[in-house]
């Protein structure tokens, strides 16, 4: 009988701690990281919200709304030293977005070099014209720094990127703790 009380009593705590623990969607964006499952495999994309804070918050409000699930690449590019997949866009062309224009931070000088793995926001050939397509550099690709920003960088899964051909779909993106993926290091 005591073992019960003692059983029932770790239920209820576990309950109500589990309970007060935030989801991973409502943590801060250095907290959070998005994986990206596709019909190749998932690849898991960590946030640098120092670097491109309104690129990030909308990143992650169109992944809130479900916004990417069911989308295409519709665009790979490895030519005149231009190495990239690139996707996010609703009408699967590359002429559409989710309905509005973030600003362009690639002038913050917490700006992050275009490596590979870097992810950053497409636009057009005008300023302030991102929305929701993106792009992921397959190699480095230092002649876009300054012109377009990056506000994030595949941590896991580069292989699966590295896989990616046009009309491959992005089955979901959901939002998870960081922590599953990075390990804490000691200061």
């Amino acid at each position: 009988m005591k073992t019960t009380a003692y059983f029932l009593l770790f239920l209820v705590l576990q309950t109500l701690v589990g309970c007060a623990l935030p989801p991973s969607g409502n943590q801060p964006p250095e907290e959070q990281v998005a994986v990206v499952t596709t019909d190749k495999g998932q690849f898991v994309i960590e946030f640098y919200p120092n670097a491109a804070p309104v690129a990030v918050e909308n990143f992650t409000k169109l992944i809130k709304q479900k916004f990417y699930d069911g989308l295409t690449f519709h665009r790979k590019v490895d030519q005149d030293g231009l190495n990239i997949i690139q996707g996010g866009c609703p009408k699967g062309d590359g002429t559409g977005g989710p309905g509005w224009n973030i600003i362009d931070e690639y002038t913050d000088p917490n700006q992050r070099p275009h490596l590979r793995g870097t992810v950053a926001m497409a636009r057009a050939n005008m300023p302030n014209s991102a929305g929701s397509q993106f792009y992921i550099c397959l190699k480095p690709q230092p002649h876009l720094d300054g012109n377009y920003t990056t506000f994030g960088s595949v941590i896991h899964g580069m292989d699966i990127v590295d896989l990616l051909e046009i009309d491959d779909v992005m089955t979901k993106i959901r939002l998870e703790a960081k922590s599953k993926y990075v390990q804490a290091t000691a200061e």
